[in-house]
């Protein structure tokens, strides 16, 4: 058979050869910066979308979760119906690092982004320097995303010069300085942004609130004047505790006035509450969080709901408590191992969540404020009811708590069933009073820790510190020398009770840490010897 001839003078080119050109001349790769949470921080996920010829298609790879794969079909319509057609291309999506889970719902605005820039609709140039993140809705509306604070605080630190988040994020994140802040409301304000056609201006911070009013006062309350006294020197050192008392002496009510009596946060403080917060809800969270937390879950939560969990862990209730209140009701009837899992978050202030995907550290420094009944059927000691449980069940009932974590809850109140004269009584100190003491004791140690130590409260002393700020006078050690023989307290007992004596000896102004200091302290922990 002759071979092929070709025209003369035209260059011989195989077929093939022709379609790997045009291949060439059509494949656009798109970069685009965003985020992704991980913990109370973000870790940067470039978002690469190779646009090329060939069988229209579309494959998201780099270790997306559900919510991520979902994200083609949401950005497909959302693109559509801002007024844009894709063309029929092969286009392959990658989530870099590779290696890095990618989970949420923030990366359908970065994806449909690199996509029209792909598709020519958007310039390279356009995309270079900023950073996105935001959830798509099927029309095109740009939703709100968990963890926006995290996001903005990492394009802070990579120098983006532009970020562009949900409006319903954008003021939240504001409230860092350093990257603008650009608010979207829907893919369409996006693209004209990009392209120049719209200029929107930077999100300003939200002031801060009052949100004093809201919290409970401590002058609604007649009698229990030796538990208000323990919640004022828990608030004045990060003290923790644990009333115990028949139903109606008014435990829940004082736990929850004491909020009113913290310090306010501090910036800096605030801004951890809300990168923990951020993460378990995304919707109205428009602004810092300036509240105290308090956090009260139900006696049936699992170990998982209060220390944190999941797949990729989240915060739990301890957490979310962070800066705030953690208020135990019913406390016996909590699962033992979500009670046995607070001794470590106790101590330490951080709670290290381990799963096969992610090991997550959270914060957890909260002042914990429990309530018990003496009993099951909770009328022991009541003179207004008689109890019903027999011996072996009020020891049944008592030994749910174990030693160790009452060791770890330094003020232990018995509270009585008030009388009627105290109910009649006048009213009693506002909170307005009280926080002012408490703010006192707490700026002697601030001043007392600041160059020395990162969380500055008595409840945070570490044994070189209770060596330096917490000797006793000579009559005091007698009286703690005694204690520990007579009452048979731990070790670890015995050093909170020193530190329960500092916040006192703080309230009173005392440079020194006198006998009537540790006399109040000691008396706070009856429940070392009979247990609840």
């Amino acid at each position: 058979m002759p071979a092929l001839s070709r025209v003369q003078g035209a260059p011989h080119t195989h077929p093939i050869q022709v379609l790997a050109r045009f291949r060439v001349l059509v494949h656009v790769i798109a970069y685009m910066s965003s985020a992704t949470p991980w913990g109370i921080e973000a870790r940067e996920v470039q978002v690469e979308v190779g646009a090329d010829f060939g069988l229209p298609a579309m494959q998201l790879i780099g270790l997306p979760d559900t919510a991520v794969r979902e994200s083609r079909d949401r950005v497909r319509s959302a693109i559509r119906n801002s007024g844009y057609d894709l063309k029929n291309r092969n286009v392959v999506i990658n989530l870099a690092p590779a290696d890095l889970k990618k989970e949420g719902n923030q990366l359908d605005l970065p994806i449909a982004l690199g996509l029209l820039t792909a598709h020519r609709e958007l310039t390279p140039d356009s995309l270079e320097g900023r950073m996105a993140c935001g959830e798509l809705g099927l029309d095109g509306e740009v939703r709100p995303i968990r963890g926006a604070l995290q996001v903005a605080e990492l394009a802070c630190r990579h120098g983006i010069r532009e970020l562009l988040l949900p409006a319903a994020n954008s003021r939240q994140a504001a409230a860092l300085s350093g990257t603008p802040v650009v608010p979207i409301t829907h893919l369409r304000d996006a693209i004209q942004h990009l392209s120049g056609d719209l200029t929107i201006g930077p999100a300003t911070p939200l002031p801060r609130g009052d949100t004093e009013a809201a919290v409970p006062d401590f002058s609604d309350v007649r009698g229990q004047e030796t538990a208000k006294r323990a919640l004022e020197i828990a608030a004045a050192g990060g003290h923790n505790v644990l009333f115990v008392g028949p139903p109606g002496t008014g435990k829940t009510m004082l736990a929850r006035r004491l909020p009113g009596i913290l310090p306010p946060l501090t910036e800096s403080e605030a801004i951890t509450v809300t990168k923990i917060h951020s993460l378990a809800r995304a919707a109205r969270m428009n602004g810092l969080l300036w509240a105290r937390p308090f956090r009260s879950p139900h006696a049936g939560v699992s170990s998982s709901g209060l220390i944190g969990g999941g797949s990729m862990p989240r915060p739990g209730e301890i957490s979310l408590a962070h800066g705030g209140v953690l208020f135990l009701d019913e406390l016996p009837e909590f699962r033992r191992d979500a009670l046995e899992a607070l001794r470590q978050p106790l101590e330490d202030g951080t709670v290290t969540v381990v799963r096969a995907q992610a090991r997550l550290t959270f914060p957890a420094r909260f002042t914990l404020v429990a309530a018990s009944n003496p009993c099951r059927c909770g009328h022991l000691g009541d003179p207004r009811a008689e109890c019903v449980c027999t011996t072996r069940d009020v020891d049944g009932y008592r030994r749910k708590l174990s030693g160790p974590l009452l060791d770890r809850i330094d003020l232990h109140i018995e509270m009585p069933v008030p009388s009627l004269d105290e109910l009649k009584g006048p009213a009693s100190e506002t909170s307005a009073s009280i926080a002012e003491r408490v703010s006192a004791a707490r700026g002697t140690q601030a001043s007392r820790f600041s160059a020395d130590h990162p969380t500055p409260l008595n409840s945070a002393m570490t044994r070189r510190h209770l060596d330096r700020h917490c000797r006793p006078t000579s009559a005091a050690q007698s009286l703690i020398d005694a204690a520990f023989e007579r009452l048979a307290m731990s070790a670890r007992a015995l050093t909170r009770a020193l530190k329960v004596a500092r916040t006192i000896a703080d309230l009173d102004r005392s440079p020194k840490v006198d006998v009537t200091h540790v006399a109040e302290a000691i008396q706070y922990r009856p429940l070392d010897r009979t247990g609840p």
